[in-house]
């Protein structure tokens, strides 16, 4: 007979078994930012080859938003305001990696005149390009997450991609 909720202690041990065996996945959060001429920020981590949106993985229990924020804070020393969620990827296990969920939310315009330096050692420089360097820049799997953040950005309404793909 399984625990029921009339037994918390039994029932709470009973959920935290099934929670055990629950798939876990990794999530990032990256941010498009932009500055008042349209350019894109991108940041050159130093732990990986090329360019990225600024963001990064999530911790335990860590909100994909609040994730943002506190890369952004640790990275660049800068606090931003969000303003919506573009895209939402369901990226397919790769390489060592399992599947993860990634997310880019809308940063804004930066309009701050000073330029972004980064904080810690995972940086090595930050700058703002034009869209086009942008994707040129960025890893193929970003190009295509870059390329849908910008266009839910037009359209007004996030989307929801598979592996980068909208044709699911």
């Amino acid at each position: 007979m399984s625990p029921t909720p009339a037994d918390p202690d039994a029932w709470n041990a009973y959920l935290a078994e099934g929670n055990a065996k629950q798939a876990r996945k990794r999530v990032a959060a990256d941010v498009l930012l932009r500055d008042p001429l349209g350019r894109v920020l991108l940041v050159n981590p130093t732990y990986k080859p090329g360019w990225d949106l600024p963001g990064g993985m999530a911790e335990a229990n860590e909100p994909p938003e609040e994730t943002v924020r506190r890369e952004l804070r640790e990275e660049l020393g800068r606090d931003i305001d969000l303003l919506g969620l573009l895209v939402v990827d369901w990226v397919a296990p790769h390489g060592p990696w399992d599947d993860q969920i990634a997310f880019i939310f809308n940063g804004g315009t930066f309009s701050d005149g000073e330029a972004l330096q980064p904080h810690d050692h995972e940086l090595s420089e930050a700058r703002f390009v034009p869209l086009e360097k942008a994707r040129d820049l960025v890893s193929h799997r970003m190009r295509r997450r870059l390329n849908a953040a910008v266009k839910a950005l037009e359209a007004g309404r996030p989307t929801y991609l598979r592996d980068g793909a909208t044709n699911w």
